[in-house]
């Protein structure tokens, strides 16, 4: 088994799921090349998930996305034992989830795990209280206490005062709220939703998935969110996996899939997404290619721009905060002053980003102006820059942003 890293939650590791009577053998037979409409055609059998591997790290929201069919929700109830693997492992939390034993499978159930599906699975003859604390009576807790907690998540997702009502009194997006309710009054570190808000109408849609990164926000819960909507996966998630056919195609952050997309099949997902507002700066930020200490000397200041053939110096303080640029062409014009330091060139307050602010928010900076604009954390740290060529290639479609 592999050493399982600190801040991993969930790791898989060439995990297989084959359908039909002989699943084993065929694996044990299986030419590996070929696809999943040819292993049908050959065996007779369709390979639902296809060797995958990946990690979902603690608090992050990790989406699974792809197209009607291609092994997402497979994927998921692998994870969770809800169907067997047939080869390959499972470890959360540094536990081997396949061949764990039933009594444990359902301890994690219990306390470690929830999902929410799709069709909200409430029970239509119990009060949406009782819905909401279902599974703290499964786990043996007086009426009292899972009434409390079940109040307390309730009034999370919005929905005190509605403890009394029948899920058929409610509409479909408070019915999902309360399938979410249901889902985090047991407090699981794990969540796994499984196209929870695609019945949805669009609006609704949009609330929930508002909802969903609030209380992210608020519990950090490490999220495995299946989705067919790209924008959605982009709008929820840390990290994306794309699948394809029982195979993952493609991983990364949204901005790296919107970026670089691997082949045709990940670039057609990507083609209609706003990018305005969906890359931020981080995504086309670049180094600084000269960065220089306030303390330093006006000659020694020009021979490192020259020496790196550029046309700004980004200035630092000891404690390696930003404080501003300074131009060759300010350099050569202060010359003639002797003993002075970079630092003293430093102007009027230069313009700073932060690495989350979206393209759409930088383009008032960047269109009217040849210089740079710094990238620096809540400390002032510098981080990098962004340029208008950046940022108009990533709007465009084109982007070089590395």
């Amino acid at each position: 088994m592999p050493p399982a890293k600190i801040d991993v939650e969930i790791s898989c590791h060439n995990l297989w799921k084959i359908f039909g009577p002989h699943p084993q053998r065929v694996l044990e037979n299986l030419n590996r090349a070929h696809s999943r409409a040819e292993v049908l055609e050959t065996t007779g059998h369709v390979v639902g998930v296809k060797d995958v591997s990946f990690e979902v790290r603690r608090g992050e929201t990790f989406v699974v996305m792809g197209l009607s069919g291609s092994g997402k929700s497979t994927l998921i109830r692998c994870i969770s034992r809800l169907i067997e693997p047939t080869a390959g492992q499972v470890i959360v939390e540094g536990e081997e989830m396949i061949g764990m034993d039933d009594n444990r499978l359902r301890q994690l159930r219990l306390h470690k795990f929830s999902m929410v599906f799709q069709h909200f699975g409430l029970f239509p003859h119990r009060k949406v209280i009782d819905n909401v604390a279902y599974g703290l009576e499964v786990q043996g807790l007086d009426k009292e206490k899972r009434y409390a907690r079940a109040r307390e998540v309730l009034q999370l997702v919005s929905l005190q005062g509605w403890e009394n009502h029948y899920p058929g009194q409610l509409s479909g997006g408070m019915q999902q709220r309360v399938g979410i309710a249901r889902a985090l009054a047991v407090d699981p570190q794990i969540l796994f939703f499984d196209e929870p808000f695609s019945a949805l109408d669009p609006l609704i849609r949009r609330e929930m998935q508002d909802e969903l990164i609030h209380l992210q926000e608020m519990m950090r819960k490490t999220i495995v969110f299946i989705t067919h909507d790209f924008l959605e996966a982009v709008k929820l998630g840390d990290y994306i996996a794309i699948m394809k056919d029982g195979e993952i195609v493609q991983t990364g952050r949204p901005d790296q899939i919107i970026l670089h997309p691997v082949n045709d099949y990940v670039q057609a997902f990507t083609k209609d997404v706003p990018r305005s507002r969906v890359l931020s700066a981080k995504a086309v930020m670049r180094d600084c290619r000269v960065v220089l200490s306030a303390e330093e000397s006006l000659t020694a200041a020009r021979s490192h721009l020259q020496a790196q053939a550029g046309r700004n110096i980004f200035i630092t303080n000891a404690q390696g905060q930003f404080m501003g640029l300074v131009s060759l062409a300010e350099l050569e014009a202060a010359a003639h002053q002797n003993g002075q330091t970079v630092g003293s060139l430093v102007g009027d307050q230069q313009p700073t980003v932060r690495p989350d602010t979206i393209l759409g928010d930088l383009i008032s900076l960047v269109a009217t102006s040849d210089v740079p604009v710094p990238v620096v954390d809540e400390t002032r740290q510098l981080l990098g820059a962004v340029n208008r060529t950046d940022v108009m290639l990533a709007l465009s479609g084109l982007s070089e942003a590395r």
